[in-house]
């Protein structure tokens, strides 16, 4: 009552302190609590004490008629809360911001878009560009004569011996190669190198790698 009296006259200090007095003599006061969230939300600004007072309103009449308007009370208090710990930029700040990342994005983008189409251009090129014809001069055939003749056909009754199977080839990737070049440098297709090593990275190959060429 003491403290209801002391609202109507507007002294809200003397009001907190009355109802602060009742909860000292009964802490599960809802009706305590209740009007000391109201005074600190409304009328002495302390949105700290007033979510506070409102929350243990709550916890003591969960079902309160006025339970959903209490929430919302509560919500708007942890806003201004909030805004006075972390203010927001100001409207011109937020602008020239975004208006900066936004060109760092494109400028990003312009660099992704040369990569790739230089990418594309070297793939492009190993794939069109043949392996050089050879320039051996064609030989003559060796004049017939008795010997040859016996030799020829002694080598034509013989059957052939085994084949000595081809060496692979390989290389040792060195400083400043890329797998587009070795490619070319061996005169082969750039999927027809990374089939023959499967574990290869074309855009990053290392220094000392071993690669295995394949024949075409």
């Amino acid at each position: 009552m003491l403290g209801k009296g002391r609202v109507n006259a507007m002294d809200y200090q003397g009001a907190i302190e009355a109802f602060g007095q009742s909860l000292e003599a009964n802490p599960h006061s809802a009706a305590a609590h209740f009007e000391l969230g109201w005074l600190y939300d409304e009328k002495v600004p302390n949105p700290a004490a007033a979510v506070y007072h409102y929350g243990q309103y709550l916890t003591f009449r969960p079902n309160a008629d006025n339970a959903e308007v209490i929430r919302q009370r509560i919500y708007r208090c942890k806003q201004q809360l909030a805004a006075d710990v972390l203010p927001l930029p100001s409207a011109p700040a937020a602008q020239q911001q975004l208006e900066k990342l936004a060109e760092q994005n494109r400028q990003l983008q312009d660099e992704v878009d040369k990569w790739r189409a230089y990418y594309a251009s070297q793939l492009a090129a190993v794939k069109t560009n043949a392996p050089p014809p050879g320039n051996a001069p064609a030989q003559s055939a060796p004049p017939q004569t008795p010997q040859n003749v016996s030799a020829a056909s002694a080598s034509a009754s013989c059957p052939p011996g085994p084949t000595t199977a081809a060496r692979p080839r390989t290389h040792t990737v060195v400083s400043g190669e890329t797998a587009v070049g070795i490619a070319r440098k061996y005169g082969v297709k750039l999927s027809a190198l990374e089939a023959a090593n499967p574990d290869m990275n074309p855009a990053r190959i290392r220094v000392g790698q071993v690669l295995n060429i394949p024949s075409s």
